[in-house]
């Protein structure tokens, strides 16, 4: 009989053990898998009684309550809803706003307070951008452009049961680099002249270079004539000025020519009168109001007559 033909010879009781070690083995996986289910089932039972349940939040809106040419105060309002049956707190609030990958502000804001049971609570995120900072970090960053932005939050939250979460919000949205307007008296048009009193019109240009428009509400200014305040005035004025636009309006004046010395024989002369202008736009924009200083010093301009008074009413050369 060939090798091959010989029975096989077992070892009964190496065969029993190592059933029993197998056995043992399929009981303790399967005692695992049970604790395992029994566990979450517990929990899952516990969450549906109880009613446990992860909060959400969503940014609602963007508040600008501040913009000028310094810097933009944003209030960023983020609705969070609880559906738990007890308090959750607000262990931190991580925000970041970039613009095309760049950094422009950061920060943390610790223990945020506590969202109400089975309630709903909107938590306001304070943020200044402060516009130089931006300007002196990204040389590419234009004074007067319109950048993209993409806000980031992270809400931390301590949930029972779940234990600490993280809910990310993300938003986009455009913000611009605000630049004031020029201003320039283009002309003064007399509509009375006397030595005691005479009632002028300044006729300013203004010159938007923003890449937006600027609906213009309200200004204020104070005019020097020859180094010599002829006062100013706050009034209502409605004009739209174009994006990258020139636009003129018309604003009233009155002052004593008397007060200007041998400077006025000069503006009866026809001769070029230095000026000095200041003040400041109300404007709106598509981000919110605005106040824009505008600024003016060492520019030249002419006094011309009405018609009726004697003088030239061409536009030719009404600056120098």
């Amino acid at each position: 009989m060939s090798s091959s033909d010989k029975p096989e010879i077992i070892d009964r009781d190496a065969k029993e053990k190592e059933h029993k070690e197998d056995d043992k083995e399929e009981e303790k996986g399967g005692f695992i898998d049970k604790v395992k289910d029994f566990i979450q089932d517990i929990g899952e039972k516990i969450e549906g009684a109880i009613g446990f349940g992860k909060p959400t939040a969503d940014v609602t809106e963007i508040h600008v309550p501040k913009i000028n040419l310094e810097k933009a105060d944003i209030v960023v309002d983020v609705l969070i809803k609880n559906p738990n049956p007890v308090p959750i707190p607000l262990v931190d609030i991580n925000y970041l706003i970039e613009s095309d990958g760049r950094k422009l502000i950061s920060g943390l804001i610790p223990d945020a307070g506590t969202i109400h049971a089975h309630g709903e609570e909107t938590v306001k995120i304070p943020i200044t951008l402060i516009f130089d900072d931006i300007k002196n970090t990204y040389d590419e960053i234009q004074p007067g452009s319109i950048i993209p932005y993409r806000f980031k939050v992270d809400f931390i939250v301590d949930v029972p049961v779940f234990g600490r979460l993280t809910l990310p919000l993300e938003k986009t949205g455009e913000m611009p680099i605000p630049y004031k307007p020029d201003i320039d008296v283009d002309k003064i048009r007399f509509e009375r002249f006397s030595f005691e009193e005479t009632v002028a019109v300044l006729h300013l240009k203004l010159e938007n270079k923003n890449d937006f428009d600027l609906g213009l509400n309200a200004l204020d200014y104070e005019v020097w004539l020859s180094e010599v305040s002829i006062g100013g005035a706050e009034l209502s004025k409605s004009a739209k000025l174009e994006k990258t636009g020139i636009t003129y309006i018309d604003v009233p004046i009155t002052f004593r020519p008397k007060d200007f010395g041998s400077a006025l024989w000069d503006m009866i002369r026809g001769k070029g009168t230095g000026y000095s202008i200041k003040g400041n736009l109300d404007v709106d924009t598509p981000f919110g109001p605005m106040k824009l200083p505008v600024s003016k010093e060492g520019g030249t301009t002419r006094l011309k007559k009405n018609k009726e008074d004697g003088g030239d009413d061409d536009d030719d050369d009404d600056e120098e």
